[in-house]
């Protein structure tokens, strides 16, 4: 999800939900588990996929993963790469329908409404002076999980398009969506493949070339999810539930025998900012090369404090002399995608401690023992700091500047 994704103009619970990182390096040959649902005294019952990938394979859901990964299932679902997209309704929209705190002021002639009722949730677009409602959209589509906020889309037949009120959720109020005017009603915004690329596993476009903002409602995979990071899973899980006592995992790629680029290419797709597209959005499927499906501008990335802390984490990373000098270094190494990880300080630190205590070549840290001390030893709060975005400005309350939204850089290094 870096800028190209809908992230780009709104709020990704990502990014420093990524810490970003989607892919899932602990793979599913780690252990297959005997799927008592499909034993053969029951009798083997094929999956149907939801959808299929261009080259065939299909896509049959994380729900189809628990029946032997049960345990990663239940901690996946509650991190924010899962949460990046939903079916709008009550419980996924973090916004306030209650009377008061349903508002937004857009200026001193427009205004908005959000309300709800057991059909679903509405944007109502008013003229304030005249009192006189001039419109009503149904939300669609939630993406964010709502760390940081969350916008929201519409369908208009098969079409996709951002709706003018987002949620912001340091100061949980309702927003003007990022760089939409200030001024008047906005147009709706289209939201195309690459927008929804960094915040579906999956969307069946209906486009020509899979350029456009058309789809197919039910072959959305919402959240990055299970098969985002392992790929489109029937065969596999099929093949398991014909065998249930198989242990080996049948028809499904492995992080181990991936390059260390390949790894982190799974990632790079959503978290290396801007890329110019080579193929259609959803082509690149784990174990590709990503430059082969798109590219990064490189004179960008010669200056990394240039870079955006929102969206291109993987560039962050790069330039810093962490991953210069550790030739074995990944996204993984410090984030585990199947495990809410946010506020985990001391899990992070030992992380960082345990590459500087362990290697004598890589200084400790430097600063004084009573300061350090009094930091609680926290690595990340020195070292990657949050900073402010350069992209994602949101207007809060009659700031029409808009307040910088901040996120942690991935540049490791030494700040003030």
């Amino acid at each position: 999800m870096g800028p190209r994704g809908i992230i780009g103009y709104f709020f990704k619970s990502i990014p420093e939900a990524a810490y970003g990182l989607v892919v899932l390096l602990v793979v599913v040959g780690t252990g297959i588990y005997s799927c008592k649902e499909n034993s053969p005294d029951k009798g083997y019952v094929a999956i149907e996929p939801i959808t299929y990938h261009k080259n065939g394979q299909g896509y049959v859901g994380s729900e189809s993963c628990k029946e032997c990964h049960s345990d990663i299932y239940e901690t996946h679902i509650k991190t924010a790469h899962y949460g990046t997209s939903a079916k709008a309704d009550k419980k996924n929209i973090h916004g306030n329908f209650q009377k008061g705190k349903n508002h937004y002021r857009l200026n001193d002639s427009l205004g908005f409404e959000l309300v709800s009722d057991r059909n679903g949730a509405y944007q109502q677009s008013f003229l304030l002076k005249e009192k006189k409602q001039i419109a009503s959209d149904t939300l669609g589509v939630v993406i964010g999980s709502g760390t940081k906020g969350q916008t929201y889309l519409k369908w208009d037949g098969d079409a996709l398009y951002q709706l003018q009120v987002s949620y912001y959720a340091p100061t949980d109020e309702w927003t003007n969506s990022p760089g939409m005017s200030q001024d008047r009603f906005a147009d709706a915004r289209p939201v195309n493949s690459s927008c929804l690329e960094c915040h579906v596993t999956f969307a069946k476009s209906t486009a020509l070339y899979g350029m456009g903002n058309t789809f197919k409602r039910d072959e959305i995979l919402y959240g990055v999810d299970c098969e985002r990071c392992h790929g489109p899973s029937e065969r596999h899980v099929n093949l398991h539930r014909e065998n249930p006592e198989e242990r080996h995992p049948f028809a499904m790629k492995t992080y181990d025998d991936f390059t260390q680029q390949q790894r982190l290419d799974a990632c790079a797709l959503c978290h290396s900012g801007i890329r110019t597209p080579k193929k259609p959005a959803f082509a690149f499927l784990p174990g590709d090369t990503l430059s082969h499906f798109s590219i990064v501008d490189e004179t960008v990335l010669k200056e990394p404090r240039t870079l955006d802390v929102h969206g291109n984490q993987y560039g962050l990373l790069k330039a810093s002399a962490c991953f210069e000098k550790t030739e074995t270094m990944l996204c993984t190494t410090c984030h585990d995608p199947h495990k809410p990880q946010r506020g985990a300080t001391a899990m992070f630190n030992e992380k960082c401690m345990g590459c500087h205590m362990a290697n004598k070549n890589i200084a400790g840290c430097t600063e004084k023992k009573n300061r350090e001390t009094g930091m609680g030893t926290d690595c990340i709060s020195c070292h990657m700091p949050m900073l402010d975005s350069k992209s994602m400005r949101i207007a809060v309350g009659k700031d029409s500047t808009g307040t910088a939204v901040q996120v942690r850089t991935h540049l490791i290094g030494i700040y003030e």
